[in-house]
């Protein structure tokens, strides 16, 4: 993190602009955690996503769907800087490569933790996946709930937005695509 002791000044001063007095009790070490807490959310700046892959893919003769679904993500919206979570699905035809499983949703944390929006986490997953293993094909779909749209705003708490990314035989082929809509909508085991 570039200055942790510049982002507890300015969280100071929002403190005070919004009315409070940052020398109240409950307030003293809002700043410090503050601060933290944005290192944490903003990590995905400082992470290369090709350190976080370090080797772990593999040649294998596999050439059936592989998918790892349910996999929870949080970001913060670019454009109110408010948090949107939700589920993320990743399906991928192999071409001879696989990649470590846990890989996969450490991929999604990477994007995740910068300021975004849905439409783009969703895109910037699948093409770096397509890009890590060059597969026949790749489908994310990312459902997420939004508080800019539940606090502020609309002020819709039970809504929810869906994207999708289908790159490949996810795109050409809706029989493919079918398959992955249908695996990530079935319930668990």
């Amino acid at each position: 993190m570039k200055d942790l002791e510049k982002l507890k000044e300015i969280t100071e001063i929002l403190l005070k602009e919004i009315g409070e007095n940052p020398n109240r009790e409950g307030l003293l070490k809002t700043p410090e955690r503050v601060a933290k807490s944005w290192e944490f959310f903003s990590r995905g700046y400082r992470t290369d996503v090709y350190d976080i892959v370090n080797g772990a893919i593999f040649e294998e003769d596999c050439s059936e769907m592989i998918v790892v679904r349910d996999i929870e993500f949080f970001s913060m919206c670019e454009h109110h800087m408010i948090p949107f979570f939700g589920r993320c699905h990743v399906g991928y035809l192999p071409n001879n490569k696989i990649i470590g499983l846990s890989k996969i949703p450490r991929i999604v944390d990477v994007f995740s933790q910068r300021l975004q929006v849905q439409e783009r986490l969703t895109n910037q997953i699948a093409k770096t996946i397509e890009e890590i293993l060059n597969p026949v094909g790749v489908g994310v779909v990312m459902e997420g709930r939004h508080l800019c749209m539940q606090m502020r705003g609309v002020e819709k708490q039970n809504s929810f937005a869906t994207t999708s990314a289908m790159l490949g035989e996810f795109r050409k082929s809706a029989e493919t695509r079918a398959e992955f809509l249908s695996i990530i909508s079935k319930e668990h085991f």
